[in-house]
């Protein structure tokens, strides 16, 4: 009969003929350990196949190798990019990164943020879907600290970022993003812009709507806000359709839309279902400049972000407020939004 029990220390010091703090010596200071004693401990290792469990004893020594990242939305391509950022920068640093996708859902964030918490990871990395600012600031007052990514921080009474929930920053400047996008759109002649969006309530979407608005607002036009059901392909798609359905007088002839998803959606109902022309009849931009903007069936205008130097500035921030301790000190690291000009919009 096959003994599943797991091998442990005391099987490998039986093994060897040693003392189960020897065991622990030689996996832990095996310079204090004798030669002879060290390789006999080394084959019965072998021998029985013993795997440490790196687990337990980290946990017991209050910390462990591992950060928890929790992002809005796994399938999105801008957030695969900057998880890849964290991983990167993680691995230079012997760490690994532990990844949720809390699917816009607040519900979910608590909950993963509470398992991470529970098992002790060395930091969290946070792109909100909206958690409460106090319960992230209780983590942190508990010792796990939290860099907080897309975010820029709480503002004051003069508008300015005043940093996040009790932890250092990583972010685009959202509004400059979203007024880059209109102010191009009108200077290649838009007369009737709007911005397609989804989810208000996140702190970066209700940015770019602010920005999108004071371009339209400098330009003497009124922006058309068209709410979607989604920041999907699907949401896209299904947006675009109703914006079809309208007679060309009544289209926006230029349309800025919260995400590339959502344009990539609305520019294949434009093609395949209505045959309007992108850019001749609807200019088109798009933001986060994800590959596959590069493809669409019009190469899609987009507002640039940093994504894969965000991540590795999250995982670098959260070490300093590892290292610092109790003496760590916020860091708002704040990048800016670049217009990626393609053929979907003109000028």
């Amino acid at each position: 009969m096959v003994n599943s029990r797991p091998v442990g220390m005391k099987d490998v010091a039986r093994a060897a003929g040693v003392s189960v703090g020897t065991v622990s010596n030689v996996l832990n200071r095996p310079d204090i350990v004798s030669a002879d004693r060290r390789a006999r401990v080394e084959q019965a290792i072998a021998d029985l196949g013993y795997v440490r469990n790196d687990a337990a004893r980290l946990l017991k020594m209050g910390r462990s190798r591992t950060v928890g990242a929790i992002v809005l939305d796994s399938t999105n391509p801008f957030y695969a990019d900057l998880v890849h950022g964290m991983e990167a920068a993680a691995e230079d640093s012997g760490l690994a990164v532990i990844v949720g996708s809390s699917g816009n859902s607040a519900e979910r964030e608590k909950l993963y943020l509470s398992l991470f918490e529970e098992q002790r990871v060395r930091g969290i990395l946070l792109a909100s879907a909206g958690t409460d600012r106090e319960l992230v600031r209780s983590i942190v007052d508990r010792g796990t600290p939290v860099v907080m990514v897309e975010d820029e921080g709480e503002r004051g009474a003069d508008g300015r970022s005043g940093g996040g929930a009790g932890g250092s920053t990583v972010s685009v400047d959202d509004v400059e993003g979203g007024r880059l996008a209109v102010a191009h759109l009108i200077e290649g002649g838009a007369r009737r812009p709007a911005m397609v969006f989804a989810r208000g309530d996140l702190h970066q979407v209700s940015a770019r709507i602010e920005g999108a608005e004071a371009a339209a607002t400098e330009a003497g036009l009124e922006l058309e806000l068209i709410e979607a059901d989604d920041l999907t392909v699907l949401a896209g798609r299904a947006a675009g359709s109703e914006i079809a359905e309208r007679s060309p007088e009544d289209r926006p002839d230029g349309v800025f839309c919260v995400n590339d998803l959502v344009a990539v959606g609305m520019m294949q109902a434009f093609a395949y279902e209505a045959g309007i022309a992108v850019p001749d009849e609807i200019a088109m931009v798009g933001y986060d400049d994800i590959a596959f903007a590069r493809s669409t069936v019009v190469p899609l205008t987009s507002i640039a972000q940093p994504s894969e130097l965000m991540g590795r500035t999250a995982l670098a921030l959260l070490e300093e407020k590892i290292s610092a301790g109790d003496d760590a000190v916020d860091r708002h690291v704040r990048f800016s939004p670049e217009l990626v000009r393609r053929g979907s919009s003109r000028g």
